[in-house]
């Protein structure tokens, strides 16, 4: 490991604004904040919404600026990534962000029923050969389920073709409340500038690219079996900046 990494590691273990809890732990030692978020670590009564993958933290440090009256969670297991989002509240004295370093698989333990109001996936994994891997996939919003109050918000920010389509389907089959659905967020009038203004790292990349963003939200009710849509969709081209094919498969479920 180099020696910029373990600096990094340095830093968010003395990070007030970090959490960190790895699926080992969580399975051995529980987890004192599942239910106490509110009161104590933000120590007030203000919703709290969650940033699933958040890299870097752009997105969530963007939106706890904007919005000081909501409390912002940034969730991955990548410290190395994490650190520039957390060493920027810390050094700006943010009151409503903490940095969350865990499993997203594990995600439902950290947090109790009704605890989070909304959800953010930004520019996720598409996950394109295993559905049940995909953070928009039912087996994910069955645990979404657990934690998320009723009817509770789920926005999607990616460049992926397939996941958007994917997840266009899974929220159709589903009768699921669509709010808000583009595959050219950046070509839309009048819409929330927080959707355009906040850009992550990847999104520039995939923007100086000319591959358009896409954008979903829509709401999740706590009533009625989920199931998975059963449809053959065309997979993207790419994998990342430096990949480019990644599969030979023409389209997967």
């Amino acid at each position: 490991m180099g020696k910029g990494k373990l600096a990094k590691f340095a830093d968010m273990a003395q990070n007030p604004l970090v959490v960190e809890c790895p699926f080992w732990m969580l399975q051995k030692e529980g987890f004192s904040l599942r239910g106490n978020w509110n009161k104590d670590f933000f120590k007030n009564d203000n919703p709290i919404v969650l940033e699933l993958g958040c890299g870097r933290g752009e997105y969530t440090i963007g939106l706890a600026r904007r919005f000081p009256q909501i409390n912002f969670i940034g969730v991955d297991i990548k410290g190395s990534r994490m650190w520039t989002g957390a060493q920027t509240a810390l050094h700006e004295e943010m009151k409503n962000v903490a940095f969350l370093r865990t499993n997203i698989e594990c995600i439902d333990g950290l947090f109790a029923a009704d605890e989070v109001a909304e959800l953010w996936l930004t520019f996720s994994d598409p996950q394109m050969k295993k559905a049940t891997k995909r953070l928009t996939s039912t087996f994910f919003m069955e645990r979404y389920r657990r934690f998320v109050k009723d009817g509770g918000v789920i926005n999607v920010k990616t460049d992926s073709n397939f996941l958007a389509t994917y997840t266009k389907y899974m929220v159709e089959k589903n009768k699921l409340p669509l709010e808000q659905c583009t595959f050219d967020l950046y070509a839309e009038e009048n819409i929330d500038s927080s959707l355009t203004d906040i850009r992550t790292y990847y999104e520039g990349m995939w923007l100086e690219r000319g591959i358009p963003i896409k954008y979903l939200k829509f709401c999740l009710p706590h009533e009625g079996a989920l199931e998975e849509p059963d449809i053959e969709i065309p997979v993207d081209g790419y994998r990342s900046y430096n990949h480019e094919v990644v599969s030979t498969k023409k389209t997967g479920k």
